[in-house]
Parts: structure tokens; C-alpha cells; sequence
């Protein structure tokens, strides 16, 4: 009889460590299929942004203040490649004209979207009477026919992909060239970057 007792607290060590083997297997499994989820399906990208169309929307002289001020309506598409939403901060938007900045406006905060795109909408003002430095350069553009212009456009944002969290800077830069005359934009080129 003494030797089935000793057999039963060795049975108990042996399904003890059966069942603590199959939970350490389980938590390493877990854990490497959560590592390469987090390292493929669900890394974070950043956002791709592009400038959908721009069109200057009026010409609002002032006679008063001897200024004139034209009115760019800029429209951009920010296009969320992640598997979670990306919520964007305040962005800025700025005008230039020969590296001077002239105009500026604001882009409000939002969420786009896991896998889906948004788009933005901004007016730039040109303040002509901040190109006043530079008004024999403006005037020879006017008599050409054609004002070249930069615009620079900054959105922050944060990707959040359940305790990963990833602060995104999608810039789009692009250079415009408006038909005088009409005050048509005739060319856009544009460089979209973003910065993780």
C-alpha cells in the first residue's frame, strides 16, 4: 500500500505540470501572434495627403486702406491608411509669395476614419499688403500674367491602435500659378510628405 500512495502525489506533480506547460505554451503563442499583428497588419502608416483642387473664389478690393485681398479656396484630402481613426489637431495652412508669407488661415480638428480618407476645406486670404516689400516683383508678375505662389499645409494628428499611440505630421506643399486676367489657377504641383 505505501507504494500507491507515493503514486498519486507524483500523478498530482505530473498533471500539475502538464497543465502549467499547456498555459505557457498558450501565453507564448498568444504573445507571438500579437508581436507579428502589431508588426504588420496593424503598424501604424502614416497619412497620405493631397490637394484635391484650388480656385481663387474673389477679389475683394478696399479702397479705403488702398489693399486688395484675394481669396483662395484650397480643398484637401487626407486619406487614413490605419486600421484605427486618425484624430487631427489644429493645422495651419500658410500663403507664400517669393518665400514671404502672406496669407494664412486655419484648419479645424476632426477624426477620419480607420481606412478612410476626408476632405478639408480652407480659404486663404493674399493679403496684397504684405507683398508690399516685394511690389516691383508683384507688378512684374501682374504684367506677365501670372502670380506664382506656395502654399504650405501642416496637419498634426494621433493614431491610437489600443496602447500604441503615434503622433503623425501630414504636410502637404504645393506651388500654384494663377492666370492674372481671369485669376484662374493654371498649374498645381504638389508634395505630400508626413512626418511620424
Amino acid at each position: 500500500m505505501p507504494e500507491e500512495n507515493s503514486s498519486v502525489p507524483n500523478r498530482k506533480r505530473r498533471y500539475c505540470l502538464i497543465i502549467g506547460g499547456v498555459v505557457l505554451l498558450c501565453l507564448i503563442l498568444f504573445s507571438v501572434i500579437v508581436l507579428i499583428l502589431a508588426l504588420t497588419l496593424f503598424k501604424v502608416k502614416e497619412p497620405r495627403s493631397q490637394l484635391l483642387s484650388t480656385a481663387v473664389r474673389g477679389v475683394a478690393p478696399s479702397f479705403y486702406s488702398r489693399q486688395l485681398n484675394i481669396t483662395i479656396d484650397l480643398k484637401l484630402r487626407i486619406e487614413n491608411r490605419n486600421r484605427a481613426s486618425f484624430r487631427h489637431g489644429t493645422g495651419k495652412t500658410l500663403l507664400l509669395y517669393q518665400g514671404n508669407q502672406v496669407g494664412e488661415t486655419d484648419i479645424y480638428p476632426g477624426a477620419i476614419p480607420a481606412m478612410g480618407s476626408a476632405n478639408l476645406s480652407c480659404l486663404l486670404t493674399l493679403q496684397v499688403d504684405k507683398i508690399a516689400s516685394n511690389i516691383e516683383a508683384m507688378m512684374q508678375d501682374v504684367f506677365d500674367g501670372e502670380i506664382e505662389m506656395e502654399t504650405q499645409a501642416r496637419i498634426p494628428g494621433r493614431v491610437t491602435l489600443w496602447f500604441i499611440k503615434k503622433h503623425i505630421i501630414a504636410i502637404s506643399d504645393c506651388k500654384l500659378t494663377i492666370a492674372v486676367p481671369t485669376f484662374n489657377v493654371q498649374k498645381q504641383t504638389c508634395k505630400t510628405t508626413a512626418k511620424l
